[in-house]
């Protein structure tokens, strides 16, 4: 039998395993695509791994629904955050977690003995082409690119994310154009796709389709990006709320640094056979 506990994030799930203590026996690709799937699993967008960290608190790897490894995820860390101070591996409310992306400090918000709400610092955003990662050589190249008619912006969080403006986020063809953006000759590691419609300066609604999984309820790391566009491109607020399709997330850029902060919950606890 298999231990492991699903917990969200406005809407983006995950599984997460404490292997600190345990001797990996599976390949995570494998283990990834079986507990995900939503007919014959548990179900989730990715599944979160606990390990030792010789640089940081803990080490969390991300392995997405489809088995490949992620660089980040702004929601799981929040959720990996969570777990460990709930399952007393660790007593501060302020620590760190080593992922692919670097160091990154979580900060949890806790009432009685349940973490409620968790922010993050993000790092900086990059725009450089050659870090997001985006291979295009056009030479009048000022932010954004064109994909069959469709203006991307380009940006890393820690992993590549493009973002699209749209006047209504209920009217987009999210799987068309996710599916098209995602695999575009320009993102030689895929991309994350943000469509983003802008409220007010405040506010703006946004739908993800993610790298590896399609479209989710949330994302961290989509929110924190399409909140940077917003603010480089629309001039909107440098502290703005994003309703996403599980709930909303706050995303605060100061001082060239991201911070990520929502909600979190455990749903449940379990085993399971494989």
């Amino acid at each position: 039998m298999f231990s492991f506990c699903k917990m969200q994030a406005t809407g983006n799930d995950f599984i997460i395993i404490d292997y600190l203590e345990n001797k990996l026996e599976y390949s995570y690709k494998l283990l990834s695509e079986f507990l995900c799937d939503r007919h014959f699993g548990v179900g989730a967008d990715g599944i979160l791994i606990i390990q030792k960290s010789n640089k940081a608190d803990f080490k969390m790897r991300i392995f997405n629904q489809d088995g490949t490894e992620a660089e980040m995820c702004g929601n799981g860390i929040r959720c990996f955050a969570k777990y460990v101070y709930e399952k007393n591996l660790i007593d501060k409310e302020e620590f760190n977690i080593e992922t692919l992306a670097g160091i990154k400090k979580v900060n949890l918000e806790i009432e009685g003995s349940t973490v409620t709400k968790v922010s993050v610092d993000m790092d900086k955003p990059i725009f450089e082409l050659p870090d997001i990662p985006v291979i295009y050589l056009e030479n009048n190249y000022k932010g954004s690119i064109h994909i069959e008619g469709i203006t991307v912006y380009p940006i890393s969080i820690g992993n590549p994310h493009a973002v699209c403006f749209v006047d209504d986020v209920k009217k987009v063809d999210v799987e068309r154009y996710g599916k098209l953006i995602e695999d575009y000759k320009y993102f030689p590691n895929k991309t994350n796709v943000e469509f983003v419609q802008i409220v007010d300066n405040s506010n703006i609604k946004v739908r993800v389709w993610e790298r590896g999984v399609g479209e989710t309820f949330s994302c961290g790391t989509g929110a924190s990006a399409a909140s940077i566009i917003s603010m480089k491109y629309k001039s909107t607020n440098n502290e703005l709320n994003v309703e996403l399709l599980g709930g909303n997330l706050k995303v605060i850029y100061k001082n060239e640094n991201i911070k990520l902060i929502g909600p979190v919950e455990k749903v449940f606890e379990g085993k399971i056979d494989i």
